[in-house]
């Protein structure tokens, strides 16, 4: 049997498309992106493309069109796209195949696959669907927020989807445990850890001698721990400190920094993917302190570009490289250890140097998508031997 995808985005799952046409063993990738939007997806042969857009484009744009703000329609519409995008594809189902399905897309596809005798994996990238609501809610409430929450039938039907599935795909250990601390069996999953576009990452400079610059790459949010990383930042004693923030600012911590000391502090915002080598390079650590999160792979593209890293668990960090080699991995919610790690690299040019050039040696290990591509390669072939 060959694979048939299901994803209502991008995400990683365009990635793993390439990895199965690789092995010859794609039969089609359904996504509610519109087609046009994917016309730089190289490596797929375009006939496998296949898009249901109608509900998702217009979700996509829902900013442009001045319905950002109402999150009532927001998790309503969300829910809806996910759904007639799962349904359609479940109608297009007329043979056996190995269906991969991001979860909340799969739940109907799924059903359908496994009646033509076919095999239903359900793809989760981040931790299972409730503990995620729980952790965010308690880590806003923690900041003084309440978390919208993630949509109830969101919910109740990734967890029907965690019931069907022959198999759950996560990508780090972190979602593993938390499928184990919600009872899902661990002969049910198969950890398969995410890539990353190592080829379009390399050192290409050095980090000043007469300064210490920390950077921060992805969303500036709650969820991925930014407030501990600028209480350690405000606390780290340094002549020539720098913070390079690069991503978007979520409202939350846009109202969390009125009045704090951003001395020192750049906000770069959304900038070219070219640009960034660089940025990484010439930084002397990278820091994702992540709450909660699946794998985060900007860690692998810090990796590859020389730069220490200083991440948690909660961002698959030990899926990606060894605390006390190649960066540190640190407890969540913990501005002390960011502090600590900070200073200790800082104090230790040596220690520091020493960690970049085994960031070098450790990226020719990951192997970029291709690793992941083989994994999940030899997934189906397992599933198609018949030893799932």
């Amino acid at each position: 049997m060959k694979v048939t995808q299901v994803s209502i985005g991008r995400f990683h799952h365009f990635h793993l498309a390439r990895q199965l046409e690789r092995h010859k063993l794609l039969e089609a990738i359904w996504t509610g992106y519109p087609l046009f939007k994917l016309k730089d997806e190289q490596g797929i042969d375009e006939t496998k493309i296949k898009t249901f857009p109608w509900l998702q484009a217009p979700y996509m744009m829902r900013g442009k069109l001045g319905l950002d703000n109402f999150k009532w329609l927001n998790k309503a519409w969300e829910y809806q796209a996910c759904q007639t995008l799962d349904r359609h594809v479940a109608k297009q189902i007329k043979e056996r195949t190995i269906l991969v399905a991001l979860s909340s897309v799969g739940l109907n596809s799924g059903i359908r696959t496994q009646k033509l005798g076919g095999f239903y994996i359900c793809d989760r990238g981040s931790s299972h669907i409730k503990f995620q609501d729980n952790v965010l809610t308690e880590e806003y409430k923690k900041w003084g927020f309440v978390f919208p929450g993630i949509n109830p039938k969101i919910i109740e039907k990734e967890e029907a989807e965690y019931q069907i599935a022959n198999i759950i795909t996560v990508p780090s250990e972190y979602v593993k445990q938390s499928f184990l601390k919600m009872g899902i069996s661990e002969s049910k999953m198969r950890k398969v850890v995410y890539g990353a576009r190592l080829d379009r990452f390399k050192k290409v400079s050095e980090p000043a001698n007469n300064s210490f610059q920390v950077l921060w790459v992805g969303g500036v949010t709650l969820r991925k721990g930014f407030m501990y990383l600028l209480e350690a930042f405000q606390t780290f004693k340094h002549p020539r400190k720098k913070l390079v923030v690069i991503g978007q600012t979520s409202p939350e911590i846009k109202q969390l920094l009125t009045g704090q000391n951003l001395a020192g502090i750049e906000f770069l915002g959304q900038i070219p993917n070219s640009e960034l080598p660089y940025i990484y390079s010439s930084s002397h650590v990278f820091v994702l302190p992540s709450v909660e999160e699946g794998l985060a792979m900007v860690q692998g593209e810090a990796l590859a570009c020389g730069c220490p890293v200083i991440s948690t668990k909660n961002a698959g960090a030990e899926d990606l490289f060894t605390d006390g080699i190649e960066g540190f991995i640190i407890p969540p919610r913990s501005a002390d250890a960011i502090y600590d790690k900070l200073a200790e690299l800082a104090d230790m040019p040596q220690l520091r140097q020493r960690m970049s050039e085994n960031a070098l040696k450790k990226v020719t290990s990951l192997g970029g998508w291709n690793s992941y591509g083989d994994s999940f390669a030899q997934l189906v072939s397992e599933i198609n031997m018949g030893n799932w």
